[in-house]
């Protein structure tokens, strides 16, 4: 796996791509203007998409009928000499549809203690927890 970044304007834009041609804008966003979203976000987002995808795949195999999907997640960082790493991350999921409240649960338990490789990668760092919406109600 490759990602190239090439400095698109004269201050902190970036744009990442991968070895497909897909990309992102990086920005330092505590300044004024900025076009992409931070590096920061940009791991909060890997962390939503890593563990969508397997929730998602996981109930599509459970021929669950996932009607909307989203994932909010939330950072907390903390002050470590002169960086701000995370120091905990929660998502939560709101799932509309038929869907049967254990699978989607487990899903997302499976996702988290098993199959996320964002969320392993920065687990020996960081507590990360999680969150099942389904249909409105917390379960």
């Amino acid at each position: 796996m490759k990602i190239t970044l090439n400095r698109i304007n004269d201050d902190f834009l970036f744009e990442c791509t991968n070895g497909q041609g897909n990309s992102i804008l990086l920005d330092n966003t505590s300044q004024p203007g900025a076009k992409g979203v931070s590096p920061m976000e940009s791991v909060l987002m890997a962390v939503a998409g890593c563990s969508g995808i397997d929730v998602v795949s996981i109930l599509k195999k459970q021929r669950q009928e996932i009607k909307s999907f989203q994932a909010e997640v939330e950072g907390e960082r903390v002050q470590v000499d002169e960086a701000k790493p995370f120091k905990s991350i929660k998502v939560k999921f709101l799932l509309e549809g038929e869907i049967d409240p254990k699978k989607a649960l487990k899903a997302a338990e499976l996702s988290f203690e098993k199959y996320c490789s964002v969320s392993k990668t920065l687990e020996p760092n960081v507590e990360i927890g999680y969150e099942v919406l389904l249909n409105g109600e917390k379960i």
